[in-house]
């Protein structure tokens, strides 16, 4: 099973960065400013572009990809679980991948993924990538 960002989310990032990135030579420099800011959301789409798909569960485990790279997290050390915050009156979900700490002083890794970087609820994927698990408990 694959998540990654929706196309049509990033699609219309593209566009609107691409927009605000050529509405900066029509501005003074002040304006120049503000929507040379908002043109980041091209940055935006193409991490979108370029990390897809975002998180890929197989029989092996599960991969997290990255601009960096990505990282592979084994079933036998994997935990899954949704994290709800609130903020200035606002709910968001997240969900944590974590490992447990190696034979080797190994700290773990933690990944947090939004529901924009999967493209689907946090719980969903979560009850999806628990039903994958092949480990016992």
């Amino acid at each position: 099973m694959q998540w990654s960002p929706r196309a049509g989310e990033t699609a219309a990032l593209a566009v609107l960065g691409l927009g605000l990135a050529l509405a900066v030579v029509f501005l003074d420099a002040a304006g120049r400013v503000l929507v040379g800011a908002g043109a980041l959301l091209l940055l935006l789409a193409t991490r979108d572009v370029l990390t897809r798909p975002r998180l890929t569960a197989g029989p092996d485990g599960v991969d997290v990809r990255r601009l960096t790279g990505g990282t592979h997290l084994p079933w036998a050390q994997l935990g899954v679980h949704v994290q709800e915050i609130r903020r200035l009156g606002v709910r968001g979900r997240t969900l944590e991948l974590d490992t447990t700490s190696g034979p080797e002083d190994d700290d773990g890794v933690l990944i947090v993924l939004g529901r924009r970087d999967l493209g689907a609820d946090p719980d969903e994927v979560a009850r999806a990538l628990r039903a994958l698990d092949p480990t016992p408990g």
